[in-house]
């Protein structure tokens, strides 16, 4: 099998689910702003562009036609696109769906193509449906040049995928310094996995859409003591590089500042020091220690709940705040969480989610913070 990280020239990699829009609207890509950073990332010698069908709402597969594929030579680039396996209802909807990717990209082949946000669940499906023969059969086509898959379930269910499936030749997690440890994530114990069985690692959400970005209080001050000039969004995508499994690092870089920011330490990439890696253990501690809601996310609350308020949740996004203070990617998040309207201001204050928690929190007066936090 080929050795993928050989091919890799650089590694960062240009995440197309964030890319510039105008008015607001995630459907309407500045194609002008998104041509300007295409420029500026390949002539700095980067190569890799990573796409997917779902990406604003199924417009940015065409962004990438317009922008990347119509304006530079086939060869010059590495365009990875992803099977949203979770439409796939039979082997046709295989065909059907890679045949439009195809036509919407604007080219005969994808050097990387993967089954999309994968889980146990799913590869049982994929399986059921012939989703692994189709991509192994795309391959001997000529049409996909190297097959894997994007992963969110545990370290246990992914062990079970690659000893499965040895075609997979590459596996993309989400890996940060933040979930590294997280039980949740689980992204040291993935890693170890892939590393375990010698697949190469492709890193998504390196700053935690953008989480580890936006430090504030003590966490802020460690990093700046570092390097008053360095971003913080350096020390995350440089720590997941780091990594030895690690043959690239996806940005979803949605401004031109930003793509500026990421290639000027990546275009010569140099691994964390150790006083680096001090650092961010330190940031993480403090990240730790902050008073956030001692929430396990068992959902117990959740059942009982007359007015459907996904309470883990919210609660999580609350965290978010203590942490790393109010922003648009918090915001985001609980807009995403409430969009049924089970938002902490509609509790009725019944206390039946109280009687459920078995860390008996005070559960209907943390909505209530909550509710502030995210008063608009």
């Amino acid at each position: 099998m080929e050795d993928l990280k050989q091919i890799m020239p650089k590694k960062l990699g240009f995440g197309c689910m964030r890319l510039p829009v105008a008015n607001g609207n995630s459907e309407e890509i500045d194609d002008a702003v998104f041509c300007r950073m295409i420029d500026r990332y390949m002539e700095q010698g980067f190569v890799y562009f990573d796409t997917a069908y779902p990406y604003h709402n199924q417009k940015s597969e065409e962004a990438v036609r317009r922008c990347l594929v119509e304006r530079y030579d086939r060869e010059r680039f590495l365009l990875a696109d992803k099977m949203p396996v979770w439409l796939v209802q039979n082997m046709e909807d295989y065909s059907e769906i890679f045949e439009r990717q195809l036509a919407r990209c604007g080219v005969t082949y994808f050097d990387f193509y993967l089954f999309h946000a994968m889980n146990k669940t799913r590869v049982e499906e994929t399986e059921k449906t012939g989703g692994f023969a189709f991509v192994q059969r795309m391959k001997t086509e000529g049409r996909i040049r190297h097959i894997g898959f994007s992963f969110h379930d545990t370290a246990e269910a992914l062990e079970e995928i690659l000893k499965n499936h040895p075609e997979m030749e590459f596996v993309q997690l989400q890996i940060n310094y933040y979930d590294w440890e997280s039980e949740n994530v689980q992204s040291r114990k993935c890693y170890e996995v892939a590393q375990k069985y010698g697949v190469p690692v492709i890193v998504m959400e390196p700053v935690k859409g953008g989480t580890l970005a936006n430090m504030t209080g003590r966490p802020a001050e460690i990093l700046k003591e570092l390097s008053p000039e360095a971003s913080f969004a350096s020390y995350a995508i440089r720590y997941a590089a780091s990594l030895e499994n690690v043959m690239l690092v996806l940005s979803g870089m949605s401004d031109e500042q930003q793509l500026i920011d990421n290639t000027a330490y990546m275009r010569e990439f140099r691994p964390l020091d150790e006083r680096e890696r001090a650092a961010i253990a330190r940031v993480v501690e403090e990240l730790a220690a902050m008073p956030t809601i001692a929430c396990t996310k068992c959902r117990y609350c959740v059942e009982g709940c007359p007015k459907k308020i996904p309470i883990p949740d919210v609660f999580e996004d609350y965290n978010m705040t203590v942490q790393f203070g109010i922003n648009e990617t918090n915001r985001g998040s609980y807009r995403r969480h409430t969009a049924d309207g089970g938002s902490a201001n509609v509790c009725i204050r019944c206390g039946k989610c109280e009687g459920q928690c078995p860390q008996h929190l005070p559960i209907r007066d943390l909505l209530v913070k909550v509710a502030e936090t995210f008063a608009e």
